[in-house]
C-alpha cells in the first residue's frame, strides 16, 4: 500500500509540474508574444465550417465572422445532410455578404466520417493561402484571424490549434467540459507541443485548426485520417513526424465555444476521444481515473500528512489550470469529486463503444 502510495505522490507532483508549466507558458509568456504580434500581409483566408444540424449555431458563428476587422476572407460552409434550418441560415446570410458561400452535400461515401469528409470538400473549394476550420458553434472576436496570421508568419508552424474559452451555463456543462482541460494541460506541457521533435508530445481541438494551405493540400490532411474520430490528434501528430511544427493553445478569450448543453451530449462526445487523449490504452486511462480519484484514499491508512500533501497538490493543480483556461477556479473545486467520478463514466462508456464498435453522433455511427 505504501508503494501505491508513493506512486501516487509522484504522479500528482508531475502533474504539478506540468500544470505550473503550462500556466507559466500560456499566462506569463505567451500572452506577451500574443498581444504583440503583427501582421505582415493581406493574404486571403478561408474559413471553412462543417454543420450537421447546427440551427442554434450557425448564425452566432456567422455573425462574428462578419465583424472580424481582417476582411480579407471567404467562408465556406458545408451542409452535412442538416434535416433542420441550418441550410436556409446559411442561405440568408450569403445574401447579405457575398464572401459567404454554402456548399451541400451530395451524400457520405464509404468508409470516411461525416466531419472529416465535410473538411475536406470544404478544403476543395478553398481558394485562400490559409485555411482556417471552426466548428459551427464557435464564435471568435475581431481580431483573432490577424493574431493567426501573426503567429504563422512568426514561427512558421504547419498547424496552429486553439482549445476555445468554454461556455458553461448548466450544472451538467461545469461537471463534463472541464474534464478535458485537467487532462490536457495536467499531462501535456504546451511549451514541448511547439518545441519538441516527438510526435507523442501533440495535441489539437478540431473546434479550431489553422493550416497554411501548401502544407494541408501536400498530404491532403482530412483524406489522410477519413475514418478517425479524433482527426484533430492524429493530424497533429503526423505533422510532427514529419518534422512540421504544431502550436497548440488554449486560454484565448478571442475564442470561444459552448460546446455541449446536455449531460448526456457531454458525455458521448468526450467518450468519442478519451482514451485517445490518454495514451490511446484503456488500461492506462482506467489507471489515470483510479489515481487521480481514489489515490489520496490509501495515506489516510497510514500518515495523515502524505493525505494533506496529496490535497494541497490536488488543489494547486485545479487552481492553476482554471486559471490558465480562464475557467471558474471556485467552481472547479467545488465541483472536482464529481468530475472525477462523471471522469469514470465516459472512460467506461468509451472501453465499452470501443468493444462494440459502437457510437452514434449526430445520427451516425462513427465506428
Amino acid at each position: 500500500m505504501k508503494i501505491f502510495t508513493y506512486i501516487v505522490i509522484a504522479f500528482f507532483t508531475i502533474q504539478l509540474f506540468v500544470s505550473f508549466m503550462n500556466f507559466i507558458y500560456i499566462k506569463l509568456i505567451f500572452r506577451k508574444i500574443y498581444k504583440h504580434l503583427q501582421v505582415k500581409s493581406n493574404p486571403l483566408v478561408s474559413i471553412l465550417i462543417p454543420a450537421r444540424n447546427e440551427e442554434k449555431n450557425i448564425g452566432h458563428t456567422l455573425n462574428s465572422l462578419l465583424k472580424q476587422e481582417y476582411s480579407n476572407i471567404e467562408i465556406n460552409v458545408f451542409d452535412d445532410q442538416s434535416n433542420d434550418r441550418t441550410k436556409d441560415i446559411v442561405v440568408e446570410f450569403s445574401r447579405i455578404d457575398k464572401r459567404i458561400r454554402l456548399i451541400e452535400s451530395q451524400g457520405l461515401p464509404p468508409n470516411w466520417l461525416g466531419k472529416n469528409f465535410a473538411c475536406h470538400i470544404l478544403s476543395n473549394y478553398a481558394n485562400g493561402e490559409y485555411f482556417l476550420f471552426i466548428d459551427a458553434d464557435v464564435t471568435i472576436e475581431k481580431n483573432l484571424i490577424q493574431k493567426l496570421i501573426g503567429l504563422y508568419e512568426k514561427y512558421k508552424p504547419g498547424l496552429i490549434s486553439i482549445f476555445p474559452h468554454q461556455k458553461m451555463l448548466k450544472l451538467s456543462e461545469k461537471i463534463t467540459v472541464p474534464i478535458i482541460y485537467f487532462i490536457l494541460l495536467s499531462l501535456l506541457p504546451l511549451f514541448f507541443v511547439k518545441n519538441s521533435k516527438f510526435s507523442s508530445l501533440s495535441a489539437a481541438n478540431g473546434q479550431l485548426m489553422f493550416f497554411p494551405a501548401k502544407i494541408y493540400k501536400e498530404f491532403n490532411l482530412h483524406e489522410l485520417f477519413r475514418n478517425s474520430p479524433v482527426e484533430d490528434i492524429d493530424i497533429a501528430r503526423f505533422l510532427k513526424k514529419n518534422r512540421i511544427r504544431v502550436i497548440c493553445l488554449t486560454g484565448i478569450r478571442e475564442v470561444s465555444c459552448r460546446m455541449y448543453e446536455s449531460l448526456m451530449d457531454a458525455i458521448n462526445g468526450f467518450s468519442k476521444n478519451i482514451i485517445k487523449i490518454l495514451g490511446n490504452n484503456s488500461i492506462l486511462a482506467i489507471l489515470f481515473w483510479l489515481i487521480t480519484t481514489f489515490g489520496f484514499i490509501p495515506s489516510l491508512l497510514f500518515d495523515s500528512r502524505v493525505f494533506l500533501l496529496l490535497l494541497v497538490e490536488f488543489i494547486l493543480i485545479r487552481i492553476l489550470i482554471s486559471i490558465t483556461s480562464n475557467q471558474n477556479v471556485f467552481e472547479n473545486l467545488i465541483l472536482s469529486p464529481i468530475q472525477q467520478l462523471v471522469l469514470g463514466f465516459i472512460i467506461l462508456k468509451a472501453i465499452n463503444n470501443k468493444i462494440f464498435k459502437r457510437q452514434i453522433w449526430k445520427g451516425r455511427n462513427i465506428y
